[in-house]
């Protein structure tokens, strides 16, 4: 099994203790996180991708950029790419000159994004943001494997024998297809034989589950081989200390002002308590044995052989962090590691083309 740390750079107030950052420090603290992230084990570091409140992930090509700078050996993640609300050409361009300046360690993971505030910035609606995602992603896609290309676009200007610069590292990009509760993100992924990542941070098992087994149903009537099929999930929360009841009495005063701000914010609450939380969402919360046992139920579910989890502090204090992440990798990760199988590919450069020789 692989670990990915991934962040949406969340600008909010600490939910304790209600101190904000400064954009400038919150950028920090995700670049900070980043080397943490390769020097601690993790396979892979994800950066999110929204345009509006409270997010500053509007821009992830240029974070990923800079922790391309400080890291060397852990995969750059995108978590999501927002490909109904872009340009394609413009999208590849971007991506492919991160993939040249990451030395081939960039995975994307692309969907429709949600949120009222960045469809209307970008004038998507709520009907035609699946077909843009789809239409983003075929021609994306031409883009990154052909030298030229020509598409009769319903959302942007069609192409004509269109280059698109510069040409990209690996030969193609992973690209991992982001699903919350819709199947048409599902059903994409399928159709082109591309790995899902389920969201699987909002609810119960159930839906997520339901939606992984439509997709190797439609992984099969596409005719891909089932040995080849990846899915990738995400987790609620992150808190791995010695015993259980530290775990509860440490994570408690988090949750209790998560739950008050999302009262506030008149969003739904899933999870009423923390108890409930810790045993039917998908938050890794407890010793080392209970988020063990926990991944474990998940992949019988699932079959899952990539997790993330968060990469930010998110109210605890950063000792208390960076202590749950060694614990994590120290104590958790080897043991999933030996029971849970890699994902069917290598996890580096895909068909990385040949350096130029003088």
């Amino acid at each position: 099994m692989k670990f990915l740390a991934i962040t949406l750079i969340v600008h909010r107030p600490d939910p304790v203790t209600g101190v904000r950052k400064s954009t400038h420090d919150r950028f920090r603290e995700v670049l900070d996180n980043a080397v943490l992230a390769e020097e601690l084990g993790f396979d892979g570091f994800g950066v999110g991708e929204r345009h509006e409140r409270p997010f500053i992930s509007s821009s992830p090509t240029v974070v990923l950029s800079h922790i391309a700078a400080l890291t060397r050996r852990i995969r750059l993640f995108t978590a999501v790419t927002t490909l109904s609300l872009l340009d394609p050409v413009r999208a590849y361009e971007d991506y492919a000159t991160l993939d040249h300046l990451a030395d081939g360690r960039l995975d994307l993971i692309i969907g429709k994004g949600n949120g009222a505030a960045q469809r209307e910035l970008f004038h998507v609606t709520p009907e035609d943001q699946w077909d843009r995602n789809a239409e983003s992603y075929e021609v994306f896609r031409q883009l990154w494997r052909q030298d030229k290309v020509t598409a009769d676009t319903r959302f942007r200007p069609p192409l004509k024998d269109a280059e698109a610069w510069p040409r990209p590292y690996q030969r193609p990009v992973r690209v991992w297809h982001g699903s919350a509760t819709s199947k048409e993100s599902v059903d994409l992924a399928a159709r082109y034989g591309d790995p899902l990542f389920s969201a699987n941070v909002t609810h119960p098992i159930e839906p997520y589950a339901e939606l992984i087994r439509h997709y190797r149903e439609r992984w099969e009537f596409h005719g891909h081989d089932p040995a080849d099929i990846a899915v990738g999930a995400g987790s609620a929360g992150l808190l791995v200390t010695r015993t259980s009841q530290e775990a509860l009495d440490v994570y408690r005063p988090l949750f209790e002002a998560n739950l008050a701000f999302f009262r506030t914010a008149g969003l739904p609450v899933v999870f009423e308590t923390l108890e409930d939380f810790v045993e039917r969402s998908s938050a890794l919360i407890g010793s080392p044995q209970q988020i063990i046992d926990k991944v474990q139920r998940y992949h019988e579910q699932f079959g899952h052989t990539v997790l993330h989890v968060q990469a930010d502090a998110s109210g605890l204090t950063d000792a208390q962090h960076r202590d749950s992440l060694e614990l994590f990798q120290s104590e958790v990760a080897p043991e999933l590691r030996r029971t849970i199988p890699d994902p069917p590919f290598a996890w580096g450069p895909v068909h990385a083309e040949e350096p130029a020789h003088a």
